[in-house]
This record gives C-alpha cells, sequence and structure tokens, in this order.
C-alpha cells in the first residue's frame, strides 16, 4: 500500500507516525486484534486499519490504552473513520507529569480535580503532583491548616484511587526546607526558622520562610511528607527543599561560612532523602540550588534521588526582559545575589551543573499561567520546547508541566489549559507536536466543542502583544499588585491588546463547550479576560497617580463588580479556603484608587 501524505493530523498528540492508506478502511463492526510485542519501545503501540479490520501491537498496558485512545479519536473523525490508516507510537518521556499547587489560597473542589485527571488522560500524562506547603490535614498541626479548606485523607485516597483508574501515578508533593512561611507563621513553629525575624529580597521585607537545616527540622519535614505519602499508593515523592532564600544568611551562617553553603543545604536534603530512599522510595526534589552551588552535584546519591530541573521564561523571553532591566533592577539583583543572565541560557544552562557531573536529571517547564491575569502563552511554548528539546537531548526521564499559585492563585483553571496541554503534546513526541493547532486541540480534547480554544489562545497571546516583557509574571499582573518594575507600554501595542481581548470576548459568546463544565470555562475565561482588559485601563493610564479623580472613581467601581465576579468564580472550581487571602492581593490597589477619586473632593 501507498502511504497518502497528510498535512493535518487530527489526533492528540499527533502520532510520531501516521500514515493514510490507498485502501477503503474497515466496515462498522469490523474486528479489533490485539496482539502483545515486547520488542516495541517502552508505553509503545502500533496500529493498522484496513478492510480486515484493526490490528493493535502494544509493548505493555500503557501502550493499550493510548493505542485504544487513537482508535476511538480515528473512529469519531468523519475523515479518516473509513480510511486505512497505519499509526506507530511512543513517547520521548517515559514520565510525562503535571504539578498543581495547591497552596497558594486556591485548593480545588472534588470536581476540579477531577476534571484535571480526565484531561491528563486525554493527553496521555502519566503522573499528578498536587503541591502542598500546609493545604493537608496533617494530625496535630490542626492550627497550620484550619482556614485553609485542606485536603484530606479521603480526598487524596479518592483522588488516589481516581488516578489509578485512568493510569496516573499520583505523587506525593510537601515541602521540606524552603516556602515553609505558612508553618512559621505561626508561634508553635517560628523557632524553626532560619531567620525568625524574617528577611528582605527584592527590596521587600518577608516573613521568615525557610526552615533552619538542623537534624530537628529535618525528621520533622521527613513525618510531613510520610504522613502524605501514606495516602498514596506511589513510591514516589517530590520533597521540594526550592529557593531556600535565607538558608545560611540566619541561624546556619557559621555552618555555611565555614563548610559552604552547599554543603549545608546538602546536608539538610540527605536527611530527608535518604530514610526515603531507604525507605524504598524514588525521590523526586527541585534542582535549583544544585545550579549555584555545582561543586555539591557529583556528591548526589547515585540511585533513587531524582534532581528536577524547572525553569519558567523561555531563554528569548528572558533575554527580552533582561534587556529593558533598569540599572536599578540589576543592583538589587546582584544584592540578593541572583545571576539573572543565566536564564537567557534557558534549560541548558539551568541543568549545567548535573550535565557537567553527569548526572540524570528530570525537567520542569511551566504553563505561564500564575502572574499573568490570562496567560503568557507566547513565553509558555518557548519554555515548553526548550525543556523538551534539553530534557531528551541529556536523556531525562521525566518532564513535568507545573503550574503555579503565586501571590492569590487569581488566574482560574482554564487559563491553565493551553499551556497544560502543549506541554503534554511535546512531551509525548517533540517532533509531530511542535507546530499543533493548539486552539483545535484545546476544542477537541478538553472542551469538546468549538470556541473556547481560539478565545484562550487569543487571550494569553495578550502578554506577547503589549511587548513588555518581564520575568516569571506580564505586565497586566504587576500593574494589578504592585511589582515595582511596571515597564511603559506604546500606546499601539495598548490599542492592539485591547482590540484583541474584545475579540476574545465576542468569541466566547459562540463557544459552545459540551464538556459537563463548559459552561464554567466560558464563565471563567470572559472573567480572567475582563480583569485583563481593567488592568490594561490601568497600563493606558500609567498607573493609579495618574489618573483624574473622576477615571479613578470610575476604575473603582469597575474593579468592586469584577471581585464580586472573582469571588464568584473561585467557588465555581475552588474551595474557600484561601478566598480571602487572594482577594486581599488586590487590597492595596483598591486603598490607591479610593485616595485618588477622594482628591476630587
Amino acid at each position: 500500500m501507498i502511504g497518502v501524505p497528510s498535512p493535518t493530523v487530527p489526533l492528540f498528540p499527533v502520532p510520531r507516525s501516521f500514515e493514510v492508506l490507498a485502501a477503503p478502511g474497515p466496515a462498522p463492526g469490523a474486528p479489533v486484534a490485539v496482539r502483545h510485542e515486547p520488542e516495541l519501545p517502552e508505553q509503545g503501540y502500533s496500529l493498522v486499519r484496513d478492510a480486515g479490520g484493526t490490528q493493535i501491537s502494544y509493548r505493555d498496558d500503557a501502550g493499550l490504552r493510548y493505542a485504544h485512545q487513537t482508535l476511538d479519536q480515528l473512529r469519531a473523525d468523519p475523515e479518516l473513520s473509513h480510511r486505512a490508516v497505519r499509526v506507530r507510537d511512543w513517547p520521548d518521556f517515559p514520565v510525562r507529569g503535571f504539578m498543581l499547587d495547591v497552596s497558594r489560597d486556591r485548593v480545588p473542589t472534588r470536581r476540579t480535580l477531577r476534571r484535571y485527571v480526565e484531561i491528563l488522560a486525554a493527553a496521555r500524562m502519566n503522573q499528578l503532583e498536587l503541591y502542598t506547603e500546609h493545604t493537608f490535614t496533617y494530625a496535630g498541626h490542626t492550627a497550620v491548616w484550619a482556614a485553609a479548606s485542606p485536603l484530606t485523607v479521603d480526598d487524596m485516597r479518592w483522588l488516589d484511587a481516581l488516578c489509578a483508574a485512568h493510569g496516573i501515578t499520583l505523587v506525593a508533593n510537601q515541602n521540606t526546607l524552603g516556602h515553609m512561611e505558612r508553618w512559621l507563621a505561626h508561634e508553635p513553629y517560628r523557632d524553626r526558622a532560619e531567620k525568625p525575624e524574617g528577611f528582605t529580597i527584592h527590596g521587600r521585607h518577608r516573613r521568615p520562610s525557610t526552615l533552619q537545616p538542623t537534624p530537628e527540622n529535618a525528621e520533622f519535614a521527613l513525618g510531613l511528607v510520610r504522613e502524605l505519602a501514606a495516602t498514596v499508593r506511589a513510591r514516589r515523592v517530590n520533597i521540594g527543599a526550592d529557593e531556600p532564600w535565607e538558608l545560611g544568611k540566619g541561624r546556619s551562617a557559621a555552618d555555611a561560612a565555614e563548610r559552604g553553603l552547599g554543603q549545608v543545604y546538602l546536608d539538610h536534603l540527605l536527611r530527608v532523602a535518604v530514610p526515603l530512599i531507604e525507605d524504598g522510595y524514588e525521590v523526586m526534589f527541585w534542582a535549583d540550588v544544585l545550579a549555584d552551588h555545582p561543586e555539591v552535584a557529583g556528591a548526589l546519591p547515585t540511585s533513587g534521588l531524582v534532581p528536577v530541573v524547572w525553569q519558567y521564561d523561555g531563554p528569548v523571553h528572558a533575554r527580552a526582559a533582561l534587556d529593558r532591566a533598569t540599572p536599578e533592577q540589576r543592583r538589587q539583583w546582584a544584592a540578593d545575589g541572583f545571576d539573572m543572565d543565566a536564564l537567557a541560557g534557558g534549560f541548558r544552562e539551568r541543568a549545567k551543573a548535573l550535565t557537567s557531573a553527569g548526572r540524570p536529571f528530570w525537567v520542569a517547564p511551566g504553563t505561564g499561567a500564575w502572574n499573568s491575569v490570562i496567560g503568557r502563552l507566547d513565553n509558555a511554548v518557548e519554555n515548553l520546547l526548550d525543556a523538551a528539546e534539553i530534557g531528551r537531548e541529556h536523556g531525562a526521564g521525566g518532564y513535568v508541566v507545573t503550574t503555579w499559585g503565586d501571590h492569590g492563585h487569581h488566574e482560574p483553571p482554564p487559563v491553565t489549559y493551553p499551556g497544560l496541554l502543549f506541554g503534554a503534546a511535546v512531551s509525548w513526541c517533540l517532533d509531530s507536536n511542535r507546530e499543533m493547532d493548539l486552539a483545535a486541540a484545546l476544542d477537541r480534547i478538553v472542551f469538546d466543542g468549538p470556541g473556547l480554544g481560539s478565545a484562550l489562545i487569543a487571550a494569553g497571546s495578550v502578554a506577547d502583544v503589549v511587548d513588555a516583557p518581564l520575568l516569571n509574571g506580564s505586565a497586566l499582573s504587576a500593574v494589578l499588585f504592585g511589582r515595582e518594575d511596571v515597564p511603559a507600554v506604546a500606546p499601539e501595542a495598548l490599542a492592539e491588546a485591547e482590540r484583541v481581548l474584545s475579540a476574545a470576548t465576542d468569541a466566547l459568546a459562540h463557544a459552545r463547550p459540551a464538556a459537563a463544565d463548559g459552561d464554567i470555562a466560558v464563565r471563567e475565561t470572559a472573567h480572567a479576560i475582563a480583569i485583563a482588559r481593567f488592568a490594561l485601563a490601568l497600563l493606558a493610564a500609567g498607573g493609579v497617580a495618574r489618573l483624574t479623580p473622576a477615571a479613578a472613581g470610575d476604575l473603582l467601581h469597575r474593579l468592586d463588580a469584577l471581585l464580586v465576579e472573582q469571588r464568584a468564580c473561585w467557588l465555581l472550581s475552588a474551595r474557600p479556603g484561601g478566598l480571602d487571602d487572594s482577594i486581599a492581593t488586590f487590597a492595596p490597589l483598591r486603598s490607591a484608587l479610593v485616595e485618588r477619586a477622594a482628591a476630587r473632593q
């Protein structure tokens, strides 16, 4: 049979090998033959449909599951259902995961968690992590989680069973060094802090966030991980240990000066990790400290410990943002000890300590959803591709798409979906999916109907349209929440951004998602776009201080209406705990508008 080229492959993810054959396909009800073929790559399968029926060969249970997914898509496609085809496919990365932040205010409802699992399964992702700081009902620690609507033991066991039924591994994820501020804010835990009085970073004082690296604190953190891990069946955990801002600057300063900060960090990491490895767990941890202290990378255990290299700005985007940095910003970065220019090297630079030491690692890019209002999709695509390219080049065993909740997790779930789906596709097969039609894939795989995908893609492009790149955020978010590095935006860029968002709003009115939560996704997306348009108005004014009192009054009324809808949309997909804290991040902006509006009196 002769293969017929197909410029557009209506399958997700696009297979690495797909042919439409010059022959008739199977008749309705034709037999399906299934055969185990151990010579295929891990999770791989082949599928042939012709006049005689369908023949499936598979390597393992996962390969058989993915073969049936492909068969379902072929049967549902009006063009391919009656054609003969040949598919041969397997993944670039054995582990393709998603990590959802559930600790920065937004704790999902069970319905939202189920929706994520369904999307992950359809996208052939096989691992889920819920990033946890304090939002689990740890025994004896009620004061820490009481107001957070935390996940319970029953929640985790329910989710673990749901994941297992969909071929997904639920991995316990609990931070164990940095980002412990929700614990250290409470009196019984404050003395565990490296700097109980707090610290200064980016010119601002923050409350304590890092545990002092003592054996007692390592045992405390280890107990949290073990308690959470006991609720799921996976023998893999993530202990975090990232961004310990105060390490070596407080109680461990003398030890760090004597032995080196990298060694102090490694000792704490191993105090937590080694007992877990001895328990039979594979232990993931964030590898950012290794990038700054490559001298300790070679001292990591040779098995059982998985460094995960993360990076959330694409190299081109990072360079554009860095080139626009002011001298004051550069002085602040230097004072804080950050080598920001390394970010322009992307995953290659971030992984250098490990590649130089010959150590295997995983990669973790991001959806670009956080600190964005409506997404930073152009940056996310570059970042996701960079991770796939460097990870594949170095044989990374895992690719974990992350979505965080920095500064209030204002973005609803649909804003994460474009980056999540694109990351799933390129981690399955980079070569066949880098030019995929993402809007069409969203409508087909996530929303089961037209319109919403293109609206999300258009809205997600606005961060790039305003042509004011920032690191780890967008100008839209920066102007709302008081970042001091809000760049000036050209009037023509603002006008184009408003046109794009207006068109996306209009498109939502014609969206017809048939998914069970389609109406919720439309409402959440429409609200996110409305907040983004409000942010454009602030950018156009040059900030609150430049508003006339009348204009400030108008924006104040507009903001209050947006916050009412923000509360309503939040409760459609998230639990109430954390909502007040998230809404409170708008308080400085609202106060500034109130003060400016009052100036006319």
